[in-house]
């Protein structure tokens, strides 16, 4: 078994995540928006020398009372279970509805009243899908003040996260991956 080296700069991070990520074409994305261009996020999330260097940033992004993560069904599983990994917060998952068979419930895990909860997202467009998770785990009692993300595509995300007053944080903006 060969170990592949992680990225061991933001900079260098960034570079490979573009080499692998970013697509051209004609798209449409989770907002409906038509765009032609993405961030393939499973081209960085499957790869454990990138979600390594991407969660070793994140863990720094953190704010030092939170006590729990949650990712967002199904991108976001993978970032936060590496993260959970790597910083020893657990975490629960954020399900884009509740599942109808079984524990019929819109959020996996273990999650109390007052829990600290950073939402960790992978790419953000306009931040739609982090503000249903945010209301998810607000509304399940958590305490949810941060949003972070790998890849912020500065269509208004950062805007629409931060008129709820929430803080939010990512590791690369477009305009920055692009320079």
């Amino acid at each position: 078994m060969s170990m592949l080296e992680s990225p061991s700069t933001k900079e260098e991070l960034g570079k490979k995540i573009m080499q692998v990520a970013y697509k051209t074409g004609d798209f449409t994305l989770s907002s409906g928006k038509k765009s032609d261009y993405i961030f393939d996020k499973y081209a960085f999330e499957t790869r454990p020398e990138l979600l390594d260097a991407i969660t070793t940033h994140i863990a720094e992004m953190l704010h030092p009372d939170t006590k729990k993560l949650a990712g967002m069904e199904i991108g976001g599983i993978p970032l936060v279970t590496a993260l959970s990994i790597r910083t020893a917060l657990p975490f629960v998952i954020i399900r884009k509805a509740a599942k109808g068979h079984g524990i019929t419930r819109q959020i996996e895990g273990q999650l109390s009243k007052g829990d600290r909860v950073a939402l960790i997202e992978d790419v953000v467009t306009t931040g739609g899908q982090s503000l249903v998770g945010v209301d998810v785990l607000r509304s399940a009692g958590a305490v949810v003040e941060d949003v972070i993300c790998v890849i912020d595509r500065e269509e208004g995300g950062r805007e629409n996260i931060e008129a709820k007053d929430l803080v939010f944080n990512a590791l690369f903006t477009k305009s920055a991956l692009m320079a």
